[in-house]
């Protein structure tokens, strides 16, 4: 039953963008695939997420995020098998984990959590909050985004997950991560 949410070994890099909403991520997720003929694994939580809200007129509730977990992992293995060199993830897990106790007074299904702190990655780009806030259907937290960002950094700290911060405009942050991927494509360079 919990193989559902959990990664499959794939013979490319994984690299994750992971912040809180409305930093850019999507947008650089196909920069990112783009530049590197590459896939993105999109975010399927906002799929999953903007039907609801199309059909039921609700938000997120705890037990949406097994079934959002469930969609992620399914679509980041399915598109890790298409490439051989660098797979871009709008998200992962992790980031699950952080709506979770940020939503939920501090609360994560233990399945989810769980697979979160299993599964792995090359390298999150964390974005940083230093871009406009774009409304829609379901972002929320605009006044919240520092608290936000906050504990993203602080999950990445706490679980030693390799990162880099991405700030600046959207030719920088794609600069950045350019050269932090390529250090991953050829470390002897």
């Amino acid at each position: 039953m919990e193989e559902k949410y959990k990664q499959q070994p794939a013979n490319c890099i994984k690299v994750v963008l992971f912040g809180p909403e409305s930093t850019g991520k999507t947008t650089l997720s196909r920069q990112l695939a783009r530049y590197y003929n590459s896939v993105w694994v999109p975010e399927y939580a906002r799929e999953y997420l903007q039907n609801k809200w199309n059909n039921e007129r609700k938000t997120c509730e705890p037990e949406d995020l097994l079934p959002i977990a469930e969609g992620q992992m399914k679509l980041e293995n399915e598109l890790a098998l298409k490439t051989d060199s660098v797979l871009i993830c709008d998200t992962d897990l992790l980031e699950t984990k952080v709506y979770s106790e940020a939503y939920y007074v501090g609360s994560c299904d233990p399945i989810l959590e769980k697979h979160a702190l299993e599964n792995s990655y090359d390298l999150y780009f964390l974005t940083y909050i230093d871009t406009p806030w774009e409304a829609d259907d379901l972002r929320d937290k605009p006044e919240e985004r520092e608290a936000m960002f906050k504990a993203f950094e602080n999950e990445l700290i706490k679980y030693k997950r390799p990162y880099v911060l991405l700030r600046g405009n959207k030719k920088e942050r794609l600069k950045t991560a350019v050269n932090q991927i390529n250090k991953l494509l050829n470390p002897k360079a």
